[in-house]
């Protein structure tokens, strides 16, 4: 009896297996890394509920604007007196935006195929023709546009100069002798019936 107490083993532990934690989701990007062709970011600012908040030029770092990628706030390059928006107004009205933006991020804008562009760069074109005279355009005033497009200065002048050269009563251009050759846009008049 005296080996039977001896010889018994203690039982075993029940033994559960460690807890399987479900690898995450991958997260949509939001733009914390987003630098869509075209523009250079310059700063990113966090909303309450991390939506991004871009600052960012499609000049030569002079003429910045804000635009949130999680409500559809944007600030464009002219928002009182200035030319353009400096560093500093950007930067501070994206801060303030960022400061009360509740609104939850949402995947970055898909770059669009070159025929969706060329039909935006046509529909720019054509609302900015008057009755009174051909209307000169800037291509300034397409940088809000910019993160919607995602498409570069040289790409966009080479998609205007063949709109230019297929649809020339909606378009001219013009090649500036002042200016090094710089050419520049002008929606046509519109017809007067």
């Amino acid at each position: 009896m005296a080996l039977t107490l001896f010889s018994r083993r203690p039982a075993l532990a029940p033994v559960t297996p460690p807890a399987i934690e479900p690898e995450p989701e991958p997260m949509p990007e939001t733009g914390e890394t987003w630098a869509p062709e075209g523009v250079t970011v310059v700063e990113r600012y966090w909303t309450q509920v991390h939506a991004v908040v871009l600052v960012y030029t499609a000049a030569q770092g002079y003429r910045h604007n804000v635009a949130c990628l999680g409500c559809h706030f944007r600030l464009p390059a002219k928002p009182s007196g200035y030319d353009w928006l400096p560093l500093e107004d950007a930067a501070a009205a994206a801060n303030d935006h960022a400061a009360t933006c509740r609104a939850l991020p949402r995947d970055i804008p898909a770059r669009p195929d070159d025929d969706t562009v060329r039909e935006y760069l046509w529909t720019w074109v054509n609302t900015s023709r008057t009755l009174k005279a051909d209307e000169q355009i800037d291509l300034e005033s397409l940088d809000l546009l910019r993160l919607t497009i995602q498409r570069t200065t040289d790409w966009i002048e080479a998609a205007l100069q063949q709109l230019a050269v297929d649809q020339p009563e909606i378009l001219r251009t013009e090649t500036s002798k002042h200016t090094n050759g710089r050419v520049s846009y002008y929606a046509r008049r519109l017809p007067q019936d």
